[in-house]
């Protein structure tokens, strides 16, 4: 094959280059398919717009993504342009020749240049295709904390209303179970005080929701607090037939927060993860400060959290128990209490097993 190309050669290449940018610029501004098929469509494009076309092979790859045009030789001279990516080299485009036939010398200078034009096409292409996902996600976000907050307000008026009748019928189960002698009747009470007090507990859970419950912030050591929970909690681990171990980073760090709510915030997750634990594992505690936040991680040896429900755990009334051992508001308290603290909470998976949940609240609040 020769190299050498004439004048009407140049001008034919020319005529192919300009519809190869025309029609690659149609594919983009059409993009109605997946990222797959349209990067697919621009490559079968591009092998067009090469002077020996039929023997031209283009090779794509961008993060995930990889296609080629047919099977790549052993050997080959090619071009190549880099696919940058909000600054980042993220991939590339070759158009190759197989070497047995070709040397770099038949690769015209004007194929370079369309070359790198169509990466660049390429990149805007994909950037754009990562905000517009960026901003769906942020969409999602706001519309989740839009929910959260109306489900707040008439969880907070749910919350009001259910305390008074059932102070009232605690009030007065306990009345019959003093004055009763009747033996049935005390069982039943006793029933009706039980019953109560667990949705008295439900209600209390609702307005910590809600963030109905007053907040009392102060200056505070951080690890008795969390050594009183673990404490507290000691016959649960026995009982589980699980222990615990602790990671204390400084014994003498203090935070601004309300430490009764601290408390319940290690206690759910800790009951959580008492819950799902194996027999005869480990749940680690562990506490330190970075900057002007401090870490709480308990991470434990169950099977995880799914990934399908990864995005659900903190969500009110979401729970993976059975009905009765559970009301789905353990974690959604968790979540509002560090929320209302300017902090975070995270989970994600422990290695080689299990679950951590990281909390996140500042040294200092402002």
């Amino acid at each position: 094959m020769d190299s050498i190309i004439s004048t009407e050669e140049i001008l034919q290449e020319r005529i192919k280059e300009l519809s190869c940018l025309y029609d690659v610029s149609s594919v983009i501004v059409q993009y109605e398919e997946s990222i797959s098929v349209t990067l697919d469509k621009i490559c079968s494009i591009l092998k067009r717009a090469w002077r020996f076309s039929e023997e031209s092979i283009v090779e794509l790859r961008l993060a995930d993504y990889y296609f080629t045009t047919s099977l790549i030789p052993a050997k080959t001279v090619f071009q190549k342009s880099t696919i940058i990516i909000f600054g980042e080299d993220k991939g590339y485009i070759k158009v190759h020749y197989p070497s047995g036939q070709f040397t770099q010398k038949y690769f015209l200078a004007d194929e370079e240049r369309l070359l790198n034009k169509v990466s660049s096409d390429v990149s805007v292409f994909y950037e754009r295709h990562l905000n517009r996902e960026r901003e769906e996600l942020l969409k999602r976000s706001v519309e989740r904390v839009d929910r959260l907050s109306i489900l707040g307000e008439i969880t907070a008026g749910i919350a009001h209303e259910l305390n008074t009748p059932l102070g009232n019928i605690l009030g007065f189960a306990e009345l019959i179970q003093e004055r009763t002698k009747e033996k049935q009747s005390q069982f039943d009470t006793a029933k009706i005080v039980k019953a109560a007090i667990y949705s008295r507990e439900v209600v209390k859970k609702l307005m910590f929701f809600s963030c109905e419950m007053p907040q009392n912030s102060r200056f505070v050591e951080i690890i008795p607090i969390v050594s009183d929970a673990l404490s507290l909690l000691g016959p649960n681990f026995k009982k589980a037939e699980i222990s615990f171990e602790v990671d204390f980073q400084d014994p003498k760090l203090e935070a601004q927060l309300d430490p009764i709510q601290l408390t319940q915030v290690l206690f759910n997750i800790l009951i959580n993860a008492i819950y799902v634990s194996p027999k005869n594992t480990v749940i680690k505690v562990s506490v330190y400060a970075v900057d002007s936040s401090f870490f709480i991680e308990i991470a434990d040896q169950g099977p995880g959290v799914e990934e399908a429900f990864v995005s659900k755990i903190f969500e009110p009334f979401f729970t993976t128990k059975p009905i009765g051992e559970g009301s789905g508001l353990g974690l959604s308290v968790v979540h509002g209490i560090v929320k209302s603290h300017k902090g975070d909470i995270i989970s994600f998976d422990n290695k080689p097993q299990g679950a951590v949940f990281q909390v996140r609240l500042p040294l200092k609040m402002i």
